[in-house]
Order: C-alpha cells, then sequence, then structure tokens
C-alpha cells in the first residue's frame, strides 16, 4: 500500500489549505483514513480520522477548523483546514488503518505564519 500526501505549504493566519492523500496498492474503501501531525520536539498526534462508512473524528485542537473527506472513486482522502493558526504548523502524515495493518504517507510541510 502506498500512500502519497500533497498539498502542504506556507500560509498565513487565518488561512486555509486542502491536504490530498492519494492511496494505491489496495482496495481504498477497506481501509480507516487518518491525519496525524508532529511539530518539531513533539510526539505525533492525531488530529482527524475517517470510517470506511464516512464518521468523522477530530482532535479538540482542530475541531470546528479541519474537515476530513474522503473520495473511494480517487481513492483519496483530503484534510481541509481553515482558520489556520501558528500553533497549526507541523508536518501532516496521512494513515490507512485496516485490523492490524498501518501504512503511512510521507509528510507535508505545513507552515503557517502570524
Amino acid at each position: 500500500v502506498q500512500l502519497q500526501a500533497s498539498g502542504g505549504g506556507l500560509v498565513q493566519a487565518g488561512g486555509s489549505l486542502r491536504l490530498s492523500c492519494a492511496v494505491s496498492g489496495s482496495i481504498f474503501n477497506m481501509y480507516i483514513m487518518a491525519w496525524y501531525r508532529q511539530a518539531p520536539g513533539n510526539q505525533r498526534e492525531l488530529i482527524a480520522s475517517i470510517t470506511t462508512g464516512g464518521s468523522t473524528n477530530y482532535a479538540d485542537s482542530v475541531k470546528g477548523r479541519f474537515t476530513i473527506s474522503r473520495d473511494n472513486a480517487k481513492s483519496t482522502v483530503y484534510l481541509q483546514m481553515n482558520s489556520l493558526k501558528p500553533e497549526d504548523t507541523a508536518s501532516y502524515y496521512c494513515n490507512a488503518h485496516l485490523g492490524a495493518h498501518a501504512y503511512w504517507g510521507q509528510g507535508t510541510q505545513v507552515t503557517v505564519s502570524s
């Protein structure tokens, strides 16, 4: 299973970005998909997840600002990030999870300037 993340960049506080993660090599709609992030010196944290049925969960730190979605036809998961804050600066990683198996994409850097 290969995961290819994209969409990171530099944005001013209050701005928006949309991250994408394309999955190949397996049946996408079997996987629970998630986004994690890791800032320098911090542990990687789960910020959003979406089940095969489309149910979503969010970390309190992003609830109301970030939206995770999936397009099974395109084998892609998205993270729409609005009202970005400097504390959202981190490397963002997509994750595919099925039972005991978990797969990671490469990180995409998001930098929010104040």
